[in-house]
Order: structure tokens, then sequence, then C-alpha cells
């Protein structure tokens, strides 16, 4: 080998370690989260319109469902260091949806139960929203279309979140858990 070629295969060694040790402690720099735990935490939800209402002892001071409304109750079971999660809840519907773009309209409201100082949800209407009309060849396919955005609450054990929806709403939650510790940006 002569001398440049030498030079530039050295320099090239030096990169590819280099480049190698930062990509693996990049990678080993975080512990993973694990999401096993995540998917076996068992939420109890109960769902009830007018016809098969029973207060739920948990819920009891909620009001029940009125004529055309469904209430969603999520009791979250005790975890321990429940500031580390989260809960989204998403609300919306399942339609079969083609290639265009399909939105919902509906307004999230936050009311107070009167007495208690609890928080629940109602959404009193939903309705299609503005959608595209491009021409699609595929067929259609199930999707659960979003109202708004998703909600994303405190994890809290010691009160069950209650949602008050029109029939033919679903909703759908998830639990979220911090993966590290708050950082200060750079000053």
């Amino acid at each position: 080998m002569n001398l440049p070629a030498l030079a530039y295969a050295k320099k090239l060694i030096i990169t590819v370690t280099i480049m190698t040790s930062v990509l693996s402690f990049g990678s080993n720099a975080t512990s993973p989260v694990d999401n096993n735990y995540l998917n076996n935490i068992k939420i109890n939800s109960t769902v009830m319109d007018t016809r098969h209402y029973q207060p739920q002892v948990a819920s009891k001071m909620y009001p029940s469902p009125s004529a055309g409304m469904v209430q969603h109750v999520l009791t979250l079971p005790t975890l321990a260091d429940e500031q580390n999660y989260m809960l989204e809840v998403q609300i919306g519907q399942n339609k079969l949806v083609d290639c265009n773009k399909i939105n919902l309209i509906g307004k999230i409201s936050t009311l107070s139960l009167a007495g208690w100082g609890y928080v629940y949800y109602q959404v009193d209407k939903v309705m299609q929203g503005p959608t595209t009309r491009m021409m699609c060849t595929a067929e259609r396919t199930a999707e659960f279309i979003v109202l708004n955005e998703a909600l994303t609450l405190r994890y809290d054990s010691r009160q069950p979140k209650v949602f008050y929806l029109p029939e033919g709403t679903d909703l759908r939650y998830r639990v979220w858990k911090t993966a590290s510790e708050f950082v200060f940006s750079e000053q």
C-alpha cells in the first residue's frame, strides 16, 4: 500500500471505531421501558346506557346517563409512584374509511360534579367533519377516527375517570410511564 492510502485507511478505522462507541453508548444510556408491565395494568372499564344503568360504588355520586348518552367509567388500580404514569384517552368512532382524510367534530367538556368537586368529561354531539374528496382505488378499511386530540390525564387511582358520550361513540385508553428523569436545558 502506498502512504496516502494507508493514512486514509487509518483515518477510516478511527472514524468507524469512534462512531461505533458513540452509537453503542447512546443505546445503553437509557434503560429500556418494560411495555409488558404497562400492558398488564388492569383498568376496570364499565359502560352503561340508560337501559342498563346500575350505580357503581366508586361512581355512584356521578349523574346517570341521559337518553342517547352512554356512561364510561374507568377505575384505575393503585400503583406505586402514580406520579410517573399518565392515562391517554381517545374518544371517537369506528368507521369504514378509504384513502380520504376524515375528521370528527365535537366538543369535549370538562365538568365539575356539584358539591363534590370531582371532574368528569362529556361530549354532547359528534358529527362527521370535513373530508377530502380524492378518488380511491383501495378497499375501505375499519379505522378508529379520533375526536379532536387525545386527552392526557394524570394517573390517579383515588377517583374513577367518568365520561358521558353519545351512543355510537367509543372510548379507548392506554397508560404511559415516564422512561427518564427531567433534564434541564443548557443555559
